[in-house]
């Protein structure tokens, strides 16, 4: 820590505690709590009931919740490609015109995501690229509003990028091709897997832009919750959602011990 006193560190630690548990932590533990109870009409929930993820776990909410780890899946790996090829491709130009690449890729998370998913909406309704009520529009969605994040996360990690190897590679006769395959992108790999855990949470979580393109029968996670409490199925809706936290968590998880092996390689 940059604070050497040990007093210092405890002030800084209860600081933190103390923005940390009502800002972040409370919710959470209230969305628990509430997947729950059969009743909250006081301060705490009263009952106990485990009736409420059977809902969360089958049916309808089964089938949402491998619609979004599909759609995030497909997502993450679209914004990879695209962001990721369009950041390595992007080092080589100047100031400029890599200005402009990033401010490109920023537009869509610069503006609200509903206005991406009317966007979307009104591009790919009509000839010749018709995608209005199929999976893909909400998948071309979710990839736009989250490539920027990978395109910067890769964009940022060049930057630190140590160009002896590559320098190294080429004074011996390595092809571009080469130098590309078995030199950056393994060095970048960290930072790959990290942009595509970030990217996969964010799809997961995204409700705006779905609201306005999913079909009845691609019904992301998100959708399934605002449906459930906007019925009045609080609790419901609250196991549902602390169900789409652990299979984020899990996954992220799951991306870190990928991203850890990677940086010890």
């Amino acid at each position: 820590m940059l604070v050497h006193s040990r007093g210092a560190r405890w002030a800084v630690r209860l600081v933190f505690f103390l923005l940390f548990l009502p800002l972040f932590a409370v919710p959470l533990l209230v969305i628990l709590a509430a997947s729950f109870a059969t009743n909250w009409s006081g301060a705490l929930p009263s009952g106990f009931t485990t009736e409420h993820y059977s809902a969360a776990t089958g049916g309808d909410s089964l089938q949402a919740l491998t619609t979004s780890l599909v759609t995030a899946f497909a997502a993450s790996l679209l914004a990879l490609l695209v962001g990721g090829w369009a950041a390595i491709a992007g080092a080589a130009l100047g100031k400029r015109s890599k200005r402009f690449l990033d401010a490109l890729f920023m537009l869509p998370v610069a503006v609200p995501s509903v206005v991406v998913g009317l966007a979307v909406l009104v591009a790919f309704s009509r000839p010749p690229v018709l995608l209005n009520g199929t999976r893909w529009i909400v998948i071309l969605a979710h990839t736009i509003l989250v490539t920027a994040f990978a395109h910067q996360s890769v964009s940022a990690a060049i930057v630190r990028l140590d160009p002896v190897y590559e320098q190294a590679a080429a004074s011996l006769g390595a092809r571009p091709s080469y130098v590309l395959w078995r030199i950056r992108l393994p060095l970048l790999l960290p930072s790959l897997t990290a942009a595509a855990g970030l990217c996969f949470a964010l799809s997961m979580g995204e409700l705006s832009a779905t609201m306005m393109l999913y079909p009845p029968d691609w019904t992301p996670l998100p959708v399934q919750i605002f449906a459930a409490t906007d019925r009045g199925s609080l609790f419901t809706g609250a196991a549902v959602a602390t169900v789409l936290m652990a299979t984020t968590l899990l996954v992220l998880l799951g991306v870190s011990r990928i991203r850890t092996r990677a940086s010890y390689r």
